[in-house]
Protein backbone atom coordinates (compact mmCIF):
# COMPACT_ATOMS: atom_id res chain seq x y z
CA UNK A 1 0.00 0.00 0.00
CA UNK A 2 1.23 3.26 -0.58
CA UNK A 3 0.76 6.54 1.19
CA UNK A 4 -0.01 10.00 -0.07
CA UNK A 5 2.53 12.23 1.52
CA UNK A 6 0.71 15.62 1.49
CA UNK A 7 2.93 19.23 2.07
CA UNK A 8 1.50 20.91 4.58
CA UNK A 9 1.17 24.70 4.58
CA UNK A 10 2.22 26.81 7.82
CA UNK A 11 -0.71 27.75 9.43
CA UNK A 12 0.69 31.44 10.41
CA UNK A 13 -0.28 34.93 8.61
CA UNK A 14 1.20 38.18 9.40
CA UNK A 15 -1.51 40.87 9.77
CA UNK A 16 -1.06 44.78 8.70
CA UNK A 17 1.39 45.59 12.02
CA UNK A 18 3.29 42.46 11.31
CA UNK A 19 1.39 40.62 14.05
CA UNK A 20 1.75 36.81 13.18
CA UNK A 21 -1.49 34.90 14.03
CA UNK A 22 -2.41 31.73 14.16
CA UNK A 23 -5.00 29.79 12.23
CA UNK A 24 -6.54 32.87 10.66
CA UNK A 25 -7.63 33.28 13.98
CA UNK A 26 -6.75 36.32 16.72
CA UNK A 27 -4.61 34.22 18.14
CA UNK A 28 -1.19 35.52 18.13
CA UNK A 29 1.69 33.03 17.35
CA UNK A 30 3.15 35.15 20.86
CA UNK A 31 0.61 33.47 22.70
CA UNK A 32 1.05 29.85 21.54
CA UNK A 33 4.86 30.17 22.00
CA UNK A 34 4.83 31.49 25.12
CA UNK A 35 2.13 28.53 26.68
CA UNK A 36 4.69 26.13 25.03
CA UNK A 37 7.61 27.27 26.26
CA UNK A 38 5.83 27.34 29.70
CA UNK A 39 5.56 24.02 29.40
CA UNK A 40 1.76 23.67 28.04
CA UNK A 41 1.40 20.60 25.72
CA UNK A 42 -0.67 21.17 22.23
CA UNK A 43 -3.79 19.93 23.83
CA UNK A 44 -3.51 22.48 26.91
CA UNK A 45 -2.77 25.12 24.33
CA UNK A 46 -6.21 24.02 22.65
CA UNK A 47 -7.94 23.48 26.03
CA UNK A 48 -6.94 27.53 26.37
CA UNK A 49 -7.72 28.78 23.18
CA UNK A 50 -10.85 26.91 21.44
CA UNK A 51 -10.20 28.65 18.26
CA UNK A 52 -7.27 27.23 17.39
CA UNK A 53 -7.27 23.58 15.67
CA UNK A 54 -4.99 21.21 17.38
CA UNK A 55 -3.26 20.42 14.24
CA UNK A 56 -2.49 23.81 13.64
CA UNK A 57 -1.17 24.01 17.04
CA UNK A 58 1.18 20.98 16.54
CA UNK A 59 2.30 22.83 12.68
CA UNK A 60 3.45 25.92 14.69
CA UNK A 61 5.02 24.64 16.89
CA UNK A 62 6.71 22.49 14.56
CA UNK A 63 7.46 25.60 12.83
CA UNK A 64 9.09 26.94 15.55
CA UNK A 65 11.18 24.03 16.37
CA UNK A 66 12.63 24.32 12.83
CA UNK A 67 13.22 27.98 12.98
CA UNK A 68 13.79 28.68 16.63
CA UNK A 69 16.36 31.64 15.47
CA UNK A 70 14.05 33.75 13.50
CA UNK A 71 11.20 33.03 15.64
CA UNK A 72 13.49 33.96 19.07
CA UNK A 73 14.14 36.91 17.46
CA UNK A 74 10.63 37.97 16.16
CA UNK A 75 9.57 37.02 20.15
CA UNK A 76 12.64 39.17 21.57
CA UNK A 77 11.47 41.78 18.88
CA UNK A 78 7.61 41.97 20.05
CA UNK A 79 8.50 41.52 23.70
CA UNK A 80 10.91 44.85 22.92
CA UNK A 81 7.82 46.79 21.38
CA UNK A 82 5.93 45.83 24.52
CA UNK A 83 8.03 47.57 26.99
CA UNK A 84 8.05 50.36 25.06
CA UNK A 85 4.33 50.19 24.30
CA UNK A 86 4.02 50.00 28.22
CA UNK A 87 6.29 52.81 29.35
CA UNK A 88 4.50 54.94 26.99
CA UNK A 89 1.84 54.50 28.66
CA UNK A 90 2.87 54.68 32.14
CA UNK A 91 4.21 58.16 31.26
CA UNK A 92 0.95 59.54 29.84
CA UNK A 93 -1.74 57.45 33.07
CA UNK A 94 0.58 56.85 36.17
CA UNK A 95 0.20 53.75 37.91
CA UNK A 96 1.00 54.61 41.08
CA UNK A 97 -2.31 54.67 43.18
CA UNK A 98 -4.58 54.02 40.43
CA UNK A 99 -6.57 51.10 42.66
CA UNK A 100 -7.22 54.34 45.43
CA UNK A 101 -7.93 56.56 42.48
CA UNK A 102 -10.22 54.48 41.00
CA UNK A 103 -12.05 53.43 44.16
CA UNK A 104 -12.76 56.94 45.26
CA UNK A 105 -14.22 57.83 42.21
CA UNK A 106 -16.51 54.87 41.91
CA UNK A 107 -17.27 56.23 45.37
CA UNK A 108 -17.80 59.72 44.45
CA UNK A 109 -20.58 58.23 41.46
CA UNK A 110 -22.72 56.00 43.91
Amino acid sequence: MTMAIAVENVPLTADAQGVIRVANTRVTLDTVMAAFLEGCTPEEIGEQYPSLPLPEIYLAIGYYLKHRDEVNAYLAERQRQAEENRQAVEQRFNPVGIRQRLLARRNRDV
